[in-house]
């Protein structure tokens, strides 16, 4: 048969056909990347601008509450003057308990003919010893309430105290008013809405901080430890009739995007400033799949392309050689043969354990962990890196030494734990130190141990208990057995991998069973 070589694809032609492939395919991931990240932070925007009106409301309801209900301790007081303001106080101050409410009532009775006091006050001080009402801080406001406020520190707390007086005709005095906790203050604002990775605080016209996270800045001056300067409460001067801008957070040391609004009751005259933290969220998920289908189909093309080109390439080639004897082409059929069958059970083995779930979840967790705890973080991202370095880089028989997979599952133990918390407990005890120095198969633990948190209840109530210990011929792995009631998918693939390994060296099958409470595998050593 005559060929005709000058037709025949060369293979530098292959090789600038997948380089034009992998140009084309790098501006097209480019192109959508940027697209993606685009409307990430559009929506990233639009919720900073809702989570900001939220919480700028709560803040807005509760100082109004506080107002509201100063009107009617006055109300109460100056129509029955001395008559029932005790009564009042007491009854009042149960109603707050039961409703759940932040200010307390309180009254101050001075007798100016005997001397004598009366008060239910804990904070009656400021107005017996004046040099104490002088320590405190004057909230000033020129607003219709007419109500006198002072913030009062007592044992590393700091209070607000709104009050009023009344003379009696006998020229005695009577100060009521309402007390409430800056500390339980801010705890209600961060209950109000535990969700949005946001925090608030309020300071007066003056500055003087009313509520803050970090208690050492409640009282102090808001332009000496945050960067805001005067001009970024001049939202008057703003369509929107508030001020945005992006800063560095004082409290947790990231960047934020920070509004700051008037807030102006009868009683009080001052600023909101809420902080949202500039993590880049994905709400619009039906447009990221879309993306991703582009992508894939991309992708896809990409990879038929060159498989065709080379699979044109390769059979030409193979045309072209001379026919070698039938034992020889029998001898190479089983050698092909045997090596796809180990790199389809690498492959298989890849994609069991480079799992995208598995992936999603930890950057979830890594997420929560940036706003909460940054040392943590940093921990949890070192311990993902190693994990998917050691994950993606599997060794070529398949067996690695026990110590080796000892440091991975404890790194991926480290891992489960931000999502377990509390519902799973893991130990373990090593019994024979030289046996760390046997070899075992590769990702034998992560298979055990995620079969049994799989196919296992784990919840705070019934937490999963995983116990590892290394014994002189083997590992053996035990967990709570309590197993869930609807079935799990792919439930026997890890356990036929296991056995597979074992086989292909000839040694003793890994030995299952259920002691008691507890479901046991047991990991035969190699040597």
């Amino acid at each position: 048969m005559n060929i005709n070589f000058k037709r025949a694809l060369s293979q530098k032609s292959i090789y600038i056909a997948a380089f034009s492939a992998c140009l084309i395919a790098v501006a097209a991931f480019a192109v959508l990347s940027l697209l993606i990240t685009e409307d990430s932070r559009k929506n990233t925007d639009d919720f900073a601008k809702k989570t900001f009106f939220r919480k700028y409301e709560s803040v807005e309801h509760e100082f109004r509450n506080i107002e509201d209900y100063q009107y009617l301790l006055r109300a109460l007081i100056q129509k029955d003057g001395l008559n029932n303001y005790k009564n009042y106080s007491s009854v009042l101050n149960d109603l707050n308990k039961k409703r759940n409410l932040l200010p307390y009532s309180w009254y101050y009775y001075e007798n100016t003919g005997s001397g004598k006091s009366e008060s239910n006050n804990p904070l009656s001080d400021i107005f017996k010893n004046k040099e104490h009402r002088e320590k405190s801080v004057v909230i000033r406001n020129n607003g219709p309430g007419h109500f006198r406020d002072l913030l009062v520190t007592r044992k590393d707390s700091m209070y607000w105290v709104s009050y009023d007086s009344l003379v009696l005709p006998d020229k005695n005095k009577l100060y009521y008013g309402s007390t409430v906790s800056l500390d339980d203050l801010h705890q209600y604002f961060i209950n109000v809405d535990k969700s949005s990775n946001t925090y608030a605080y309020v300071f007066t016209k003056e500055g003087i901080c009313i509520t803050h996270p970090e208690k050492k800045y409640i009282g102090k001056n808001i332009f000496d430890f945050t960067d805001i300067k005067p001009g970024d409460t001049l939202s008057g001067k703003t369509e929107t009739g508030y001020t945005k801008r992006t800063a560095v957070s004082e409290y947790l040391g990231v960047e934020v995007t920070r509004f700051i609004k008037p807030l102006k009751t009868d009683n009080f005259d001052g600023y909101t400033v809420v902080n949202h933290v500039n993590f880049i969220i994905d709400e619009n998920s039906n447009k990221i799949k879309t993306y991703t289908i582009y992508i894939f189909l991309a992708a896809l093309f990409l990879i038929v392309t060159v498989f065709i080109l080379f699979q044109r390439s390769t059979n030409i080639a193979y045309r072209e050689k001379e026919k070698i004897q039938s034992e020889k082409n029998l001898l190479l059929i089983e050698n092909e043969k045997m090596h796809k069958a180990e790199v389809i059970n690498q492959l298989q083995q890849l994609k069991n354990n480079i799992n995208p779930h598995f992936l999603f979840n930890s950057l979830n967790s890594l997420y929560m962990l940036i706003g909460i705890n940054k040392e943590n973080a940093q921990k949890f991202t070192i311990n993902l890196s190693k994990i998917y370095r050691y994950l993606i880089v599997p060794p070529k028989e398949n067996i690695v030494p026990v110590s080796q997979e000892i440091n991975f599952i404890q790194q991926y133990m480290e891992l489960l734990k931000s999502r377990f918390d509390e519902e799973m407990k893991f130990e373990m005890v090593i019994n024979d130190p030289q046996s760390l120095e046997k070899k075992i198969p590769y990702l034998s633990l992560q298979i055990v141990t995620e079969n049994a948190i799989k196919h296992n209840i784990a919840t705070i109530d019934q937490p999963l208990e995983i116990i590892i210990t290394v014994e002189e011929n083997g590992i053996v792995v035990k967990n709570t057995w309590q197993p869930k009631t609807e079935p799990v998918q792919g439930e026997k693939f890890g356990i036929e991998y296991l056995n597979q390994v074992y086989g292909y060296f000839k040694n003793n099958l890994l030995n299952i069973s259920v002691d008691g409470e507890y479901f046991v595998c047991f990991l035969p050593l190699l040597r």
